[in-house]
């Protein structure tokens, strides 16, 4: 940990990763057990997030995706018993507390000049982690910017919300990825209860009266969340059912320790809070391919499993350092669907032909 925190300092160009000379992995793809997979981020900036059902195959064996853009959401209501709200860590959003205001409307710009100076990711302030949510996931339970909904409306406070950074449509060098574009404003936001769902209050930071935007959404525990884009004033389907979706490449905003919050790139999250689980398969010595390959159900250790914590694929899968960049060949993953149902999932690109980044392969196979 302390190598990866000196290479983050040594440049405050690797915010946007650009600066890594990401080369595709340089030992050739050998044939292994298992179905190759190339899931659609999308190139360099990497704008969408890919939702993968191992058990749901086509003909050729093919996983589902469900494809959407970093920014087509920014909060998520959980549809649990809990009222939790979570933010959108791709495009870097965080959110504070507006000190002594229960009043929305009464909130103005000024008001919160000092404030919009600390709710940033990816300052290397290590008191910003506060701004952002539990970072595992581990959702009802863990700590979320915005506080769980209380049911007082009274009770609820008013909050500053920094609704983080476009996806880059620049140039972007061979082998590197850019995870932010421009910024995308800031908001006041109230949630409370409704009758069993949410009701939020939202707006500009000067907005008044007929200005402030509301909007009620409901709870479906079919899904985890029910999602929101707080642009278009509507509810969007971002995520698949919860038990229909097991692994997700996306941009995410992480911790390092003593460093506070920070973007990454290439990062895969697991399905926690659907009962997915997964563990990491280390390849002490010899040919990882051969290691995957005889690796059976039979080898399967379910005390290893975590079940609390969505990052831990996250972005051990690939090696990163200012020289470059590829896949860990020592590494593999083993996964749990909620259905009991166990693959073998090993990492095998990081670009495509050409070099560029954002066209990652995984090979996968059930046990």
């Amino acid at each position: 940990m302390k190598k990866i925190l000196f290479y983050l300092l040594i440049g405050a160009s690797f915010i946007s990763q650009s600066c890594m000379n990401d080369n595709e992995d340089p030992v050739a793809v050998v044939p292994s057990e298992g179905v190759a997979v190339e899931p659609a981020v999308n190139g360099a900036a990497q704008p969408n997030q890919v939702w993968i059902d191992l058990s749901d195959v086509d003909l050729n064996g093919q996983p589902k995706q469900s494809i959407n853009k970093r920014t087509d959401w920014d909060f998520a209501f959980y549809a649990g018993n809990e009222f939790k709200v979570v933010l959108n860590s791709s495009i870097m959003m965080a959110a504070a507390k507006i000190p002594n205001i229960s009043d929305i409307e009464t909130v103005k710009e000024a008001d919160v000049t000092n404030l919009k100076t600390q709710v940033q990711v990816a300052n290397f302030n290590p008191a910003n982690t506060k701004y952002i949510d539990d970072v595992t996931g581990n959702f009802p339970s863990g700590y979320t910017a915005i506080e769980e909904i209380k049911a007082d409306p009274s009770d609820n406070a008013v909050y500053l919300v920094n609704l983080g950074k476009d996806i880059f449509t620049g140039n972007i060098p061979l082998g590197a990825a850019v995870t932010t574009g421009t910024e995308r404003g800031w908001i006041k936001l109230q949630v409370i209860r409704e009758a069993g769902d949410y009701k939020i209050r939202y707006g500009e930071l000067n907005a008044t009266g007929e200005k402030i935007k509301e909007a009620v959404i409901k709870k479906n525990n079919v899904y985890n969340y029910t999602f929101f884009n707080s642009k278009t004033g509507k509810e969007v389907r971002i995520q698949p059912e919860k038990s229909k979706w097991d692994i997700c490449f996306t941009v995410f905003t992480n911790i390092i320790p003593g460093a506070g919050s920070y973007i990454y790139a290439d990062f895969v999250s697991i399905n926690n809070l659907g009962n997915t689980s997964a563990y990491e398969v280390k390849v002490a010595s010899g040919s990882m391919v051969e290691a995957f390959n005889k690796f059976k159900k039979a080898d399967v250790d379910d005390s290893k499993l975590v079940h609390n914590e969505q990052r831990v694929i996250g972005g051990n899968w690939r090696e990163l350092n200012p020289s470059g960049s590829k896949v860990s060949g020592d590494v593999f993953y083993i996964i749990k669907d909620a259905s009991g149902a166990y693959y073998k999932v090993r990492f095998v690109k990081l670009t495509d032909k050409k070099g560029e980044r954002g066209y990652p392969m995984f090979q996968y196979k059930a046990l």
